[in-house]
Order: C-alpha cells, then sequence, then structure tokens
C-alpha cells in the first residue's frame, strides 16, 4: 500500500506543484474584515416590542449544544417531539403538523403555496400588515384575490364574512388572530363552521397570539393555523409552525399544479417530519439547532399548562393597560375584549414624535418597544409582553421609561 501511495505522489507531485504555483500567483483582493476579528458584542437589552422576545434560559442553553446530523434518529426524535408540542399548543390532532425552517412569513407562504392554485378566489381579511401581505403571496400566485379592507384596529363579524363568502365563493379565507402591527384580537368562534357551509377553508395567523391567548384548532373548525417561534414561545427567530386539517390536505393532495415552491412543498415537509407513514427522505438541512430550541420551548409551555399561560398574559396585560391610562395614554383598540393580551397598541399622544419616545426609551433604558407597521405607522407605539417577558415586574420598568421620555419628549416645549 505504501509502495501505491509513494508511485501516486511522484505521478501527481508535478500537478500538485502546478496548483500550488497557480495558487500562489493569485494576489487577495480582499483583506479579512476588521470587524470580524474584534469579538462579537451584543448588548443586554429588555425586548417589549411585539417580538423577538427574549429567549428563556433553558432555551439558550439549548442553543448552545453540539451539532448531530439532520437525518441521524436522535434528530428524528426531536422533530417528533416539536410535532406532539404543536399538536398541543395548537389543540390539534391533524397528522400533518410539523415546524418549518424559516420564520413566520414562511409558514405564510407554506400555507398559501400549497393550498392555492393560479385562479382560485382568496378571501382575505386585510386590517392590518398581514393581511396585505397575505393577499399580496396570493396575487404573486395568481389567485384571484378579494381583499376586506378595514381601519387598523377593526376586526371581522360573522355577518361581515358570511356575505362576502357568499359573494366571492373563495376557496380560503385568511384571518389574523392576533393583528400585532394594530393590537386587535379577531374572534374565531363560528368562523370555521360559516366557512365550511360556504365550501371555504379557514386560514389563521396566530404568530403573536400562540399561547398568549386561547386557540382550539380542531374545536374552532380550523383548516390552515401557523405560528412562529420567537413570540410568547422565547426561541430564536428562524423556526414555524404549522398543521393542516384533513380537508386542507386534501386540497393539497388533489392540486392539479404543482406547489410554485420546492422547499415549502407540503409533500415533501411531510415526509421529512415523519407525517406520512413512510421512510423519511432528505429534502433540505432542517436547522438542527434552532430546532434544539424549539424544542425546549414547547417543553416550557407543556410543564407551565396552555391555561396557564394565557392566564399570566391576560392578568399582566391588565396590569399594563391600568399603568398606561394612570399615564394618561389611551389604548388603540377601544374594546377591551378585542384587545389582544401579547401586543398593545397605544395612540401616539398629541405633540410627540413616536420615533423620539422609542428612541429614548432605547437609549436611556436599554427597553425596545415599537411604533407601528404597515396601516398603523405613525399612529401607535407597540408593547410587547410575550412569554417570559410577561410579568409586572418588566411592565413596571417600561411604565418608568415611559413616563420619563413623555417629560422629556414633548415637542409642544419648544
Amino acid at each position: 500500500m505504501f509502495r501505491a501511495l509513494a508511485r501516486a505522489s511522484a505521478t501527481l507531485g508535478p500537478q500538485v506543484a502546478g496548483w500550488a504555483r497557480t495558487m500562489a500567483t493569485r494576489q487577495l483582493l480582499v483583506a479579512p474584515p476588521e470587524a470580524l476579528l474584534r469579538p462579537l458584542s451584543i448588548p443586554n437589552r429588555l425586548l417589549l416590542g411585539p417580538g423577538p422576545s427574549n429567549l428563556a434560559p433553558r432555551v439558550l442553553v439549548a442553543g448552545g449544544k453540539q451539532m448531530i446530523g439532520h437525518m441521524h434518529k436522535e434528530m428524528f426524535q426531536i422533530m417528533d417531539d416539536i410535532k406532539q408540542g404543536i399538536q398541543y399548543v395548537f389543540q390539534t390532532k391533524n397528522p400533518l403538523t410539523l415546524a418549518i425552517s424559516g420564520s413566520g412569513h414562511c409558514a405564510l407562504e407554506a400555507a398559501l403555496f400549497n393550498i392555492l392554485e393560479p385562479g382560485d378566489p382568496f378571501l382575505v381579511g386585510v386590517n392590518g400588515i398581514w393581511g396585505q401581505r397575505a393577499a399580496d403571496i396570493g396575487e404573486r400566485i395568481g389567485a384571484r384575490v378579494h381583499p376586506m379592507i378595514k381601519d387598523p384596529g377593526n376586526h371581522y363579524t360573522l355577518q361581515e364574512l358570511e356575505e362576502a363568502l357568499a359573494q366571492h365563493k373563495p376557496v380560503l379565507l385568511f384571518l389574523t388572530q392576533g393583528e400585532s402591527s394594530s393590537g386587535v384580537l379577531q374572534p374565531l368562534d363560528g368562523y370555521g363552521e360559516l366557512c365550511h357551509r360556504y365550501n371555504c377553508l379557514l386560514l389563521v395567523d396566530s404568530v403573536a397570539s400562540l399561547c398568549g391567548t386561547p386557540i382550539y384548532m380542531d374545536q374552532q373548525g380550523i383548516d390552515v393555523l401557523y405560528s412562529g417561534s420567537q413570540k410568547v414561545l422565547n426561541s430564536p427567530p428562524g423556526t414555524s409552525l404549522i398543521s393542516f386539517s384533513d380537508k386542507a390536505k386534501n386540497k393539497i393532495y388533489t392540486r392539479k399544479t404543482k406547489p410554485v415552491s420546492f422547499y415549502l412543498d407540503m409533500k415533501w415537509l411531510a415526509n421529512i417530519w415523519g407525517c406520512d407513514g413512510k421512510p423519511r427522505i432528505y429534502h433540505h438541512t432542517t436547522p438542527v439547532v434552532s430546532l434544539y430550541s424549539l424544542r425546549e420551548s414547547l417543553a416550557l409551555i407543556a410543564e407551565q399548562g396552555l391555561e396557564n399561560s394565557w392566564r399570566q398574559h391576560r392578568e399582566v396585560t391588565a396590569y399594563l393597560h391600568g399603568r398606561l391610562q394612570g399615564l394618561g395614554l389611551q389604548l388603540f383598540v377601544k374594546d377591551p375584549a378585542l384587545r389582544l393580551p401579547t401586543v398593545t397598541a397605544v395612540a401616539v399622544p398629541a405633540g410627540y414624535d413616536w420615533r423620539d419616545i422609542i428612541n429614548y426609551v432605547m437609549d436611556h433604558f436599554d427597553i425596545e418597544i415599537t411604533g407601528g407597521l404597515g396601516p398603523s405607522m405613525g399612529k401607535v407605539l407597540r408593547i410587547g409582553l410575550l412569554g417570559c417577558n410577561a410579568t409586572r415586574e418588566n411592565v413596571d420598568r417600561v411604565i418608568q421609561a415611559l413616563q420619563e421620555a413623555l417629560q422629556r419628549c414633548s415637542r409642544n416645549k419648544l
């Protein structure tokens, strides 16, 4: 063997030398970036915007664990744990339940790419930015999009939806349970049943609401439900949760055309997530370490209990509302029953620029709150109490910061 290796080396010698000379004659045009030669520095901030939220300590530990292969049996077990966790937080027994390798936007695209085909009528509740995005994606697919546009802070009644269902006869209706851009909570009881009477599937965005307010996928007749990892779950952004009812699965498996995305093709994803009962086949390299974190986030919710998590957010947010009103601020959503328990929108007070307020709170207190988004831009300030951040102590901290900001940032003094 050694003689053979020696002969091969002698034979390849001139060629290897040639490679070396070729490499040596190439001058590097880009120097190592100076920024990357310095240690990574991350500020210690309290994230009280609409997300992402601060990571739970146990989730941080999970993110520091060593890599394993994405097709290892131990990874498949972690994925199975995640599926069961999603079924719990969604309150569903749907077999086609899994995590998407991408943020909540990716889950929205996965839902629409797999359900809609060109020419399908698509009814969209547009009362904020997420309805706008859903309508945009539907148009890109070639669906016949029918937007129901409402001002930020408003919701949809059963009567309004029935009229639209009768008029447009859509195959799919999109609603956002927790519209984080305005802080409004969309009721869902009866909406799935109504859709099914009109042979329409119901798709619900619960990115900003999951685990902060009740949702019952099976009992409420929701056909497609998705959420994100970075809100109440206190996990890193970059993974999302999704589930399909049997009706929705049938729509996917009887398509006349392939979904426009291979990466988000649900038949492939169902296989790699063990949802189809067949041996798993490589589709894409899943974000292994992020899935460790997501698994632990779901485990924390399972240990706390959904009902306890709902109560925590309801009670702490009620305390926040009282403290905000004590500062003379007005809540953007007038009806208390329609206020989202995870993200609160406050009307920007007269005489202030919203940018001045959020910048002051960030610069002087290392606390993130945000302005509006999409249709609510310039109209509101948004404060998020998400998962482990939903505490009375954090409410007191942000109220102190806001009180000082309001004293210092008024433009009436100019």
